[in-house]
């Protein structure tokens, strides 16, 4: 379950007394792993996996309560602001218009505020990324929020360093905001950390493989993309038709030169390592085929039907993750086509890759591996965030395949189908299962996270107030107990 569908006041999920609060319905439950989506801030599309920085935290689930316990906000400001009418769906429209201007009287009130200064420069000496971040968005804001290839100063685009001086200075105050804004986050998640490391619960982090063209990341280091003179993708990422889309799923990120990657120690993605391991105990990587082969479309093209798979860097670069992060516990998002070619890639890797539950059952899917056919090194889960919810899954299925998964799961109607679907995947052989929120709580398909390739409506989902219920809590933990887990 995603921070931000957590139940708040504020319209979204926050690091704040509900994360504190579902930690301790964990623990209560017998869990051990608490799996989020990627925390950056999020732009157009409101993706966590299409953001403007792969080292910023999103300032949407920065805790307004604790900024007011702290006296850098006052409950009346927090109050005034319409979050959204529906605490079941995110309205981003809503937070888009009113969290910064929250965010900033929190600001303004930090500078007169014994401590805060001293605590930002600290942020700041320590996370040298933030100064291309703030200044990033700071620009964006300038220019009415345009991608940096719309940039209308030339110098700004390629990074001109009088260029860069002179904004830099006109925009002061709107850089030191964006600063300020990581810093509460990261204090807040540091907080929330400790807290859960407390209580035995172990987080596991979301990195996406890719990074978006419109970030920080690709403005600041053109050189590890695949970019044309002017700056532009020449290519797109994506796959190619699947289980999800007949059209494939046109991702649109730029893509990575390994070689000049590789050139400089595979810099750019040791970085992001080193930051995400100080965040999350173990990191799922997504998309983890794409570091064996990808698959790349030509730059303006309608859909992912007609692109190619490239090799990527394979075994050199893991080895070279490995040789730098060796006590980091990985899992190898590996979904997607499978051959040969991936299959030895990711056992030659070393980490556990991914098995999903629903596809076993839905002859839809290629796959004909069965639960009881799961290897130990792998992480079993009912579905992920891109799978329908258990209960919407079960409902979609062909009488055919239905009738399967109640002969394997041991069920005979469907409302019992979804614990049933739970109770088999506790009882594989996998060293680790997850299941979705929204299975725990047997939701329909309304609540699923995402529809990839679907425009508007996604990662909108928020569990009500109440839902982990303490009855809940006892059911799962005596599930888990009885599965041996």
């Amino acid at each position: 379950m995603h921070i931000a569908s957590l139940p708040s006041p504020y319209g979204i999920g926050t690091l704040g007394k509900q994360a504190f609060d579902f930690a301790e319905f964990l623990r209560k439950a017998g869990q051990k792993y608490w799996q989020t989506l990627p925390l950056g801030p999020t732009g157009y599309g409101d993706s966590p996996y299409q953001v403007f920085s792969m080292y910023a935290g999103n300032p949407y689930l920065i805790d307004l309560d604790t900024l007011i316990r702290e006296r850098l906000l006052k409950k009346s400001e927090a109050e005034a602001v319409s979050w959204g009418s529906d605490p079941r769906r995110i309205d981003y429209g809503a937070l888009w218009r009113g969290r910064e201007p929250v965010l900033r009287k929190a600001f303004a009130r930090s500078r007169s505020l014994r401590g805060m200064g001293a605590a930002v420069e600290d942020f700041r000496g320590q996370n040298p990324w933030v100064e291309d971040y703030a200044l990033f968005m700071a620009l964006k804001q300038c220019f009415g929020g345009a991608s940096w290839l719309l940039w209308e100063d030339e110098g700004l685009r390629r990074r001109d360093e009088a260029a860069l001086a002179r904004y830099r200075e006109r925009l002061r105050e709107d850089v030191e905001y964006h600063v300020f804004a990581q810093c509460c986050f990261f204090r807040q998640w540091a907080r929330f950390k400790a807290h859960t490391a407390a209580l035995g619960i172990r987080l596991i982090g979301d990195l996406p493989i890719y990074v978006s063209s419109d970030s920080a990341d690709v403005w600041s280091q053109p050189r590890f993309f695949q970019l044309d003179q002017g700056l532009r993708p020449l290519y797109a990422a994506g796959v190619p038709p699947d289980y999800f889309s007949e059209d494939g799923q046109l991702w649109g990120n730029p893509l990575y030169d390994w070689d000049a990657l590789k050139a400089e120690g595979y810099k750019l993605w040791m970085d992001r390592f080193r930051a995400a391991s100080a965040l999350f105990d173990v990191i799922r990587i997504d998309h983890f085929r794409g570091f064996e082969s990808y698959w790349r479309v030509p730059a303006g093209a309608k859909t992912a039907r007609n692109g190619e798979w490239v090799p990527g860097p394979g075994l050199d670069f893991i080895h070279a993750l490995k040789a730098n992060f060796p006590e980091t516990e990985i899992i190898a998002e590996d979904l997607g086509e499978q051959t040969p070619g991936l299959a030895e890639f990711v056992r030659a890797s070393g980490f556990p890759g991914i098995k999903v539950m629903q596809f076993a059952f839905d002859s839809a899917e290629s796959t004909t591996e069965m639960p009881h056919s799961y290897p130990r090194h792998c992480v079993c889960f009912t579905g992920t965030h891109d799978n329908d919810t258990a209960a919407g899954w079960i409902k979609a299925l062909s009488p055919r395949d239905a009738r399967l998964a109640g002969a394997y799961l041991g069920f005979g109607r469907k409302k019992d189908a979804v614990w049933a679907l739970i109770r088999g995947g506790m009882t594989t052989a996998a060293d680790l299962f997850i299941a979705q929120m929204q299975d725990y709580l047997e939701l329909p398909t309304g609540c699923r996270m995402n529809l990839p390739g679907a425009v508007g409506g996604n990662w909108e989902w928020r569990m009500l107030p109440g839902e982990n219920s303490a009855g809940l809590a006892r059911r799962i933990a005596y599930l888990t107990r009885v599965c041996q887990r």
